[in-house]
């Protein structure tokens, strides 16, 4: 008989032994509960079955299945019985001739895959895996062995629809208003909404990357384009274990960091710490050709930009749970972030007019940066019952303090017609200060077994103030004195207070999840400067509001469903409403300095966006194939679009964010997981959209329509020798945007690696970018202007050896455990 036949039948069983309890036995029942896992990936089992035999009477069956954290909660009538915890593919755990006279917790039960499933396991354990819940996909990262001694975002690069651009951009569905959340909350690790600090935390922390693109109420209605909510690792086995990594490459980069647990009954202590170091050099290149009635003075601009940049930094996130009762724990969790970073950007300007070089100066901007961050983080959970009925509460407090000093010189390289050239020293001393404070509360109540009401609050406040103090050289005294027209500080605030309330269930092979949330978003902010306003708005091009406060109260409903086909097919459709506010850096109106001609400025105008998006999708499983695909359209108003322009009469080329009228969105995406054998591993992923923009700036059409893709496939083999061979390769596709085009980008990462010391540790060597070829190039057409640039994050192809050193937690411990056992091979264990 196969686990699915077992499962329906002791289903029907069950039903009718349910029919014919007396209500004699009902009142001297006691109740049967304990926690379903995974003893090797330590998630919990939804679904897995719970078989409770009488022994005197084989024909009185009683029993049940795990809910989505794998509790589960059983009455049964005074007697001695046999119990039975089965999940298909796994061995299961038997409980013989227990007597019961009073309520019995089982506790944590641990199931790990049968014997026969193990190859299969490996492959699991090893590449990525995907779990389709109502408004969410679970990408388990696995053992990716290109980013092994990398980064959180070398390893979300890896993750299907989500692309990590060479400035450390994150898209999702090629849509950069992503919201980053860390273990389900907004945290600074991820950097403030700065997701270059990223780059800061090592890939190994990770333990799954949660893919919304339909996100549920529960959740922040930031982002429109969905939510990356990254899980960090975290132990839960009893004792003491964890892993070492260290890692060294070129260009220099180097790094150590540990994850440490220690877990008793009554606590659980958890640390995960790490140093980097690393040179990482760049470039860029700019050639603009301005037209006859552009009336500037040079005719064509070239500049060649190199920069070079060390960065140090040091992050550790150390915490405790403490179980306050068998249902209550409370865990305190301190995160801090220090780094230095020394960066030397060195700008070559060749100056031409009518075809010949007139005027070519060299720019230096050397800047040293340090940045402190600290996150404390309080968290209670009290579980009413065994049934997932919860209360959970949150506290956490962030502050971060950046602190930067600039040196700018400029030198003349030559001067064909000894034109007039003032090039002036300049200082910039920044200090950025922020803080956040986020209050949260979750209640959750079951009804019967597939129904279930979640109602919450969530506050998140927000405060940054930028010190922005310029330093100009005299030209007659050659002392470096204020510049009180372009010092500023710039105070800006964002608090969002939200209730939520949603309710699930499931009849049959249809579920549903139906959500709504009340969001009210205050945004504040005050530009101290010597300008008035009227003196901006002739600076900036376009009016300046410098003591704003504006207030934004939304509704954000949420509908998810999914119908199941049979075990391994659904369908699932989704609808939610977002919005995109907009970060500091871009309402900021003072203009950066790192050039003399191209210069980014923010928009103090700038309103949030909102979105209304939808959702199809279908996934088939087969033994040894996935497919997962989706159809999605997305209709987002006042959105966010990065604009150039010339400013009259200069050559100076602004690049600014605006508010456009509309963007609308559609796409569809495929991905296949194909395992062909233990020693063949296959992921591809395809994602096609095309985007249509409407809107006007500045009396100017910004309107365009295009389409655009972006492919990966990853391939991993088992060599002699048990040595891995991976490969990875992104290609994203060449797109229109409303003032140009954006030629494609290939990338191709290679890694091999082998277990060493017994299969307690595994050294690994990989090249990240084997072709040089991750480079953004585009070319921009205005009515002033033609420019073609391209930009390099990080030049040259990166080499890193790895060693991670794992102490009791051994690689294949599951495997030994399971020697002895045998089981059936049925896989099931795919959530829908």
């Amino acid at each position: 008989m196969t686990s699915k036949n077992l499962m329906s039948l002791t289903a029907l069983l069950l039903f009718l032994s349910l029919g014919i309890q007396g209500y004699s036995q009902r009142n001297s029942q006691h109740t049967i509960s304990g926690t379903v896992i995974d003893d090797e990936l330590e998630v919990p089992l939804e679904y897995a079955t719970i078989s409770i035999v009488n022994t005197s009477d084989p024909s009185d069956i009683n029993g049940g299945v795990t809910d989505a954290d794998g509790n589960f909660s059983i009455e049964v009538a005074e007697g001695t019985y046999n119990i039975l915890v089965e999940f298909i593919s796994y061995e299961p755990q038997r409980y013989n001739n227990r007597t019961i006279n009073s309520d019995l917790n089982l506790g944590t039960i641990q199931l790990g895959v049968s014997s026969s499933s193990l190859d299969e396991v490996v492959v699991r354990a090893e590449t990525t895996q995907v779990d389709v819940r109502l408004d969410k996909k679970i990408y388990n990262i696995g053992k990716d062995l290109t980013t092994a001694g990398g980064t959180v975002s070398d390893a979300l690069n890896n993750v299907p629809s989500v692309t990590v651009d060479i400035d450390g951009g994150i898209s999702l569905r090629g849509n950069e208003n992503v919201r980053i959340l860390i273990n389900g909350k907004p945290s600074a690790m991820a950097g403030f909404g700065d997701t270059n600090v990223l780059n800061q935390l090592p890939a190994d922390a990770i333990e799954r990357v949660e893919v919304i693109t339909s996100p549920s109420a529960r959740y922040d209605a930031e982002g429109t384009a969905g939510i990356l909510n990254i899980i960090l690792r975290q132990k839960e086995t009893l004792g003491f274990n964890g892993s070492l990594s260290l890692n060294a490459g070129t260009p220099a980069n180097a790094g150590i960091s540990a994850n440490v647990n220690y877990r008793t009954e009554k606590f659980n202590l958890f640390t995960t710490t790490g140093f980097r170091y690393f040179d990482a050099p760049g470039g860029g290149f700019f050639d603009t050709k301005y037209n006859e009635n552009s009336g500037v003075e040079f005719d064509r601009i070239v500049e060649d930009r190199d920069i070079d940049r060390l960065n140090r930094n040091f992050n550790t996130n150390v915490g405790i749970e403490y179980f306050l009762t068998e249902k209550s724990s409370l865990t305190g969790t301190v995160f801090y972030r220090y780094g230095e970073d020394e960066d030397l950007t060195t700008n070559v300007t060749d100056n031409y007019i009518n075809g010949n070089q007139v005027l070519g100066t060299t720019r230096e901007e050397k800047q040293t940066e340090n940045d402190d961050s600290w996150q404390l983080s309080l968290n209670y959970i009290n579980n009413f019952d065994d049934k997932g009925h919860k209360l959970t509460a949150d506290f956490q407090f962030e502050t971060d303090k950046e602190t930067q000093f600039t040196t700018i010189g400029e030198k003349e390289d030559y001067n064909t017609e000894n034109r007039e050239l003032q090039l002036i020293g300049e200082n910039i001393n920044t200090t950025e200060d922020q803080k956040e404070y986020l209050i949260q509360a979750d209640y959750v109540r079951p009804f019967g077994e597939d129904s279930q009401f979640e109602a919450g609050y969530r506050g998140n406040f927000e405060n940054e103030i930028t010190d922005y103090r310029l330093f100009q050289e005299n030209s007659e005294t050659g002392n470096l004195e204020l510049n009180e027209n372009l010092t500023n500080v710039f105070d800006y605030t964002e608090n969002v207070n939200a209730l939520y309330t949603q309710y699930g269930s499931k009849f049959g092979q249809f579920s549903f999840l139906l959500g709504l949330r009340l969001e009210n978003t205050q945004l504040k902010g005050k530009i101290d400067s010597e300008l008035t306003d009227a003196e901006l708005e002739e600076v900036f091009g376009f009016p300046i509001d410098t003591n704003f406060d504006n207030n934004y109260l939304g509704l954000f409903p949420t509908v998810n469903f999914i119908y199941e086909l049979a075990e391994e097919e659904n369908i699932t459709l989704g609808y939610n409403r977002r919005i995109n506010r907009p970060r500091g850096w871009f309402i900021n109106p003072f203009p950066s300095r790192s050039s003399n001609n191209n210069v980014f400025q923010g928009n103090p105008n700038l309103e949030p966006a909102y979105s209304n998006a939808f959702d199809l999708g279908y996934l088939k499983r087969w033994e040894k194939l996935t497919l997962t695909s989706s159809v999605y359209y997305q209709h987002e108003t006042e959105s966010f679009e990065r604009i150039e322009e010339n400013i009259a009469g200069t050559n100076v080329i602004r690049t600014i964010p605006v508010n456009l009228a509309s963007n609308k969105r559609t796409g569809a995406e495929l991905g296949l997981l194909y395992n062909p054998a233990r020693w063949l591993r296959l992921n591809g992923s395809f994602n096609f959209f095309k985007f249509e923009t409407e809107g006007e700036f500045n009396g100017r059409d910004y309107g365009a329509e295009n389409t655009s893709w972006f492919a990966r496939f990853s391939s991993k083999v088992t060599l002699p020798a048990k040595i891995d061979w991976q490969t990875n390769a992104f290609y994203r596709g060449a797109s229109e945007g409303i003032q140009g085009r954006r030629e494609g980008l290939l990338s191709i990462d290679l890694a091999v690696s082998k277990d060493i010391f017994n299969e307690n540790a595994t050294l690994s060597l990989n090249v990240r970018d084997l072709l040089n070829s991750r480079k953004r190039e585009s070319y921009t057409s205005t009515d002033t202007y033609d420019r073609y640039s391209e930009f390099q994050w990080r030049q040259g192809q990166n080499f890193t050896i790895s060693l991670i050193y794992r102490f009791n937690q051994q690689k294949r411990e599951q495997e030994r455990r399971r020697n002895e056992n045998n089981g059936e091979m049925d896989e099931g264990d795919f959530e829908g």
